[in-house]
């Protein structure tokens, strides 16, 4: 058996400021293995995200999503220097393909560096700016379980 591969720097800092943040995160025992320059991974366990029917709980499943997509703009405003940035949830919407019951894990992929380089931009002229990700929750085939579409908001 392989042992897991250790999370970036830039992982574990993103965990722990999930888990500091937002408490939410602590109860449903979110991991960050991975915060690159392709994209952003959040994992949790199916046992504390489940429901009546034995599968992952709804919430959850749109829940990881959503911390993927802000944990890819956080990490975006880190990166630029911007700490003092807030990211919020303007919208959001999950379509739900298939149950999941296993382990939850949701990607988001950064978007084009053109994308990145306007959204900053646009955080440092005008001290704010959106940007609208998608994410997926995996499922057990190729197809995603969930499909979320978000537009988060920096303010600066």
């Amino acid at each position: 058996m392989k042992s897991p591969k250790p999370a970036s720097r830039s992982a574990r800092e993103l965990e722990a400021f999930l888990h500091e943040k937002i408490p939410l995160t602590q109860a449903m025992e979110i991991r960050v293995p991975e915060n690159s320059a392709l994209r952003v991974v959040v994992e949790a366990p199916l046992t504390a995200n489940i429901n009546h029917l034995g599968t992952a709980f709804g919430g959850s499943l749109h829940a990881l999503p959503t911390l993927a997509g802000y944990g890819l703009v956080w990490t975006l405003l880190q990166e630029a220097g911007l700490c003092e940035g807030h990211v919020v949830l303007k919208s959001s919407r999950a379509s739900y393909r298939e149950p999941v019951r296993g382990r939850l894990r949701a990607v988001c992929v950064r978007p084009p560096a053109a994308v990145v380089a306007e959204f900053l931009a646009n955080v440092r002229r005008h001290k704010k700016a959106r940007m609208e990700l998608a994410a997926i929750v995996e499922g057990e085939g190729d197809q995603p379980a969930v499909e979320f579409h978000g537009m988060f908001v920096a303010v600066g």
